[in-house]
């Protein structure tokens, strides 16, 4: 056997060449193997596709706090509600967001939603009752 768990050819000395049906068996575990390597190669491209949008997310959500002077969650629904509300994958509105922090262009429909959604989560806010730090 070998490390990956596949038998070792047998020397060529005394051993039988292999059948045909024997041959196929063996090429069907290669190709076999060949489509997993291939599902978990797709699988880490996912997963790796997952952690960027996740962190372009949390980007988005904290620009929210500081802009909106709300919490975390409440930045979070109101990002989630931007997306419903405009038909635009939440995603795409985190990384407008983003770029608006650097380029103050924001497009009207998400600027308008986002608008409603950060006044509405202002107005309802835990933060609102609370003191500003002091220096």
């Amino acid at each position: 056997m070998t490390a990956h768990g596949h038998e070792r050819p047998e020397e060529s000395t005394g051993s039988k060449r292999p059948t045909g049906s024997e041959e196929s068996a063996g090429s069907q575990e290669s190709t076999g193997s060949e489509d997993e390597v291939a599902e978990l190669k797709e699988e880490v491209a996912q997963l790796q596709q997952a952690v960027q949008s996740h962190a372009i997310v949390d980007q988005a959500i904290g620009l929210l706090v500081g802009l909106g002077q709300i919490t975390p969650a409440e930045a979070w629904d109101a990002l989630r509600e931007v997306s419903m509300n405009t038909n635009t994958k939440l995603r795409e509105v985190a990384e407008t967001l983003i770029d608006w922090g650097c380029s103050g262009v924001l497009p009207g429909e998400i600027r308008v939603e986002l608008e409603r959604r950060l006044m509405d989560k202002r107005h309802n806010s835990q933060c609102a009752d609370a003191e500003p730090p002091t220096a």
